[in-house]
């Protein structure tokens, strides 16, 4: 406590002074506590889609994504230049050089009688990239009506937005309310016909291909597959020869818009559920490419080919636009998942869905099977989004970014808070892979493990040291896919407490999936298996503890100088530095949260009874522990 009069050196402060300075301590004192304060009482924020965008709404909604330059990166490798690979490249004995060939310092260039020459200044390279692509890729659209003409309107100002950015549309319409009637026919081609309309209305060229493109039925040689699949096979099929409308259409530059028509036995066009309809597209065009002499693999010898008349039919992104949105969470009272790992959750989104959802959003679950389908035969890499037709601009940054919205992995009072979740946030779904907990040290696969940390954390680590070390105090390891992200946990005795303090070891995921989801997927599961367990919504089928059991606060230490520190950040409830170190934590969740409802409108404090002295103990703990690298 200070006192009326404090000595600062040799001078002594007035009153008046030792009162701002207090003042300014309390403020310090504060700030040191801001994240835990940010999170258990988050600022609102507000974003809004405009429904009349402005002439610069394209430009804006580039901005809005705020892609990072692994984002940038990775869209630039899917529609940027590709690099011109020599047919037969020259090699001289002149560039082959052994340890013993000496090297002579080159003289400089005498440039006394050139003048300087005056470069003009290009345009950005990667903006240039961005804004005028120069290898198209194509994305599987469900438009799954009704719309009016204004939302309508909207959607197509999305795909032309896309188109510009290189990912091309192949559109599927559907419409909820013509079903069985006698102008079914005639009403579904009247909507593709809108659509087409309402795409050229916003400057693009569509192609409405109203001939049957699918086949009803399992494709011929289906019964030889290998059993089980993990997915329903669409019900339909497509061969190469079908696709010949739909590549015309994309090579000369035009979208594509089907109806969901198919060609049954008697070679008579019937409607189908897009939903097979998509899915034989999916198969059919990632087989046609296998197939296709002029694959995405061969490459032109010349640098300054025009490469804008290339089209990759491998489908990139599946994008499901209705009315609906995304799938809707038991977490979040309704309001829709952000990511979802349809290896490890589909089942259980499945079984947790409330019937009550089913009165707004009546094919979510459809599409979220039509998700899974089409997610099976395209690339790893590839997403799906289910998205509302009020959220066009989220297209773009689904497609530069492949992120959702919002983070899932952020802490639940952050997104609890956040005005970016509304019923018509759009859910990102990937393949994903599997998640399992492991609490036993026989049970980890140590070749694997080691080749995982090493790889990831570019150093070498001293086995026996380690798994020495994991014998003693290992709580559990969470393992995505087959070891290609990891989480380990241990116990570590405090002196101060008897009860262990609960330890984030390691965190490794490999470099070769960071981004494509696994390190969300790894903390979400992380979270339910340690300071998130006790809520409802950490009861995950992962073989852990499945939301059972009390919650416990998770540290962990990182260097100053990682680069995933600012991740760390925005998931953690606080840090602290320690010399080279920073100092991490996340609160145990249930607890505050039963709290906060005891209180009532009373609210948290900055530091709770419980709380208090923690750091310190956490600290000294920490620090003590050796490190496992060679």
């Amino acid at each position: 406590m200070l006192s009326h009069t404090i000595l600062h050196g040799p001078r002594i402060l007035s009153p008046v002074a030792a009162s701002a300075l207090k003042a300014r301590r309390t403020q310090t004192f504060r700030a040191f506590y801001a994240t835990i304060r940010s999170l258990r009482q988050p600022p609102p924020t507000v974003e809004v889609d405009d429904l009349d965008p402005p002439d610069n709404d394209f430009i804006l909604s580039l901005l809005r994504a705020n892609p990072s330059l692994r984002d940038t990166k990775s869209y630039l490798a899917n529609f940027g230049v590709r690099p011109p690979v020599p047919e037969h490249p020259a090699v001289f004995p002149s560039t082959i050089l052994n340890d013993s060939t000496p090297s002579f310092p080159k003289a400089a260039p005498d440039k006394s009688d050139k003048q300087p020459e005056q470069v003009k200044p290009g345009p950005s390279p990667i903006l240039s990239s961005i804004l005028n692509p120069v290898y198209r890729r194509t994305a599987l659209v469900k438009l799954q009506g009704p719309f009016t003409n204004k939302q309508l309107d909207s959607i197509a100002r999305g795909m032309v937005y896309l188109e510009t950015l290189g990912l091309v549309s192949v559109i599927v319409v559907e419409n909820d309310q013509v079903r069985g009637d006698d102008g079914e026919r005639s009403a579904i081609i009247e909507e593709v016909m809108r659509v087409v309309s309402a795409l050229e209305a916003q400057g693009a060229e569509a192609r409405p291909v109203l001939g049957t493109v699918v086949r009803l039925g399992p494709k011929p040689d289906d019964d030889q597959l290998p059993e089980p699949r993990d997915f329903i096979p669409p019900e339909a099929h497509v061969f190469p020869s079908d696709l010949v409308a739909i590549r015309s259409a994309l090579r000369a530059g035009e979208i594509p818009v089907l109806p969901p028509f198919a060609l049954d036995s008697f070679c008579r066009s019937v409607r189908i559920d897009a939903n097979d309809v998509l899915g034989a597209l999916a198969r059919g065009m990632v087989e046609t490419t296998a197939l296709d002499d002029k694959d995405m693999n061969s490459r032109p010898c010349d640098p300054h080919a025009d490469y804008s008349q290339d089209i990759n039919l491998v489908p990139l992104r599946l994008m499901i636009i209705s009315r609906e949105g995304g799938v809707p969470s038991y977490a979040r009272t309704g309001f829709p998942h952000l990511l979802i790992n349809l290896t490890s959750e589909y089942n259980y989104i499945r079984d947790t869905y409330d019937p009550l959802w089913s009165k707004g959003k009546h094919s979510s679950l459809s599409n979220l099977s039509l998700a899974r389908t089409c997610l099976a035969y395209m690339p790893p890499t590839s997403s799906a989004i289910m998205v509302s037709h009020r959220s066009p601009s989220s297209l773009i940054a689904n497609l530069i970014t492949n992120k959702p919205a919002v983070s899932s992995s952020l802490p639940h009072a952050l997104l609890q808070g956040n005005r970016k979740l509304t019923r018509d946030t759009p859910t990102l779904l990937r393949r994903g892979l599997p998640i399992q907990v492991i609490r036993s040290l026989a049970d980890i696969d140590k070749a694997k493990m080691n080749y995982l940390l090493e790889t990831s954390f570019k150093r070498t680590i001293d086995a026996d040291a380690f798994y020495k070390r994991l014998e003693q105090t290992l709580d559990f390891v969470v393992i995505a896919g087959d070891y290609v992200g990891a989480a380990i946990v241990t116990n570590e005795p405090s002196p101060d407490s008897s009860e262990p303090i609960s330890y984030l070891d390691k965190f490794a995921v490999l470099p070769s999936h960071q981004g494509d989801g696994t390190v969300d997927f790894l903390w979400v599961a992380l979270h339910d298996e340690s300071y998130g367990l006790g809520h409802p919504f950490s009861i995950n089928p992962n073989g852990g503890k499945e939301g059972k059991g009390e919650g416990r606060d998770l540290v962990w230490r990182s260097r100053d100088d990682n680069p995933i520190n600012k991740w760390y950040f925005e998931r953690s409830s606080g840090h602290m530095r320690m010399g080279s170190w920073v100092f991490f934590w996340c609160d145990a969740e249930k607890r505050l949260r039963v709290e906060e409802g005891r209180r009532a409108n009373a609210g948290l404090s900055y530091i709770e009874e419980w709380e208090e002295n923690r750091l310190s103990q956490w600290a000294d703990v920490i620090t003590k522990i050796p490190s496992v690298w060679k």
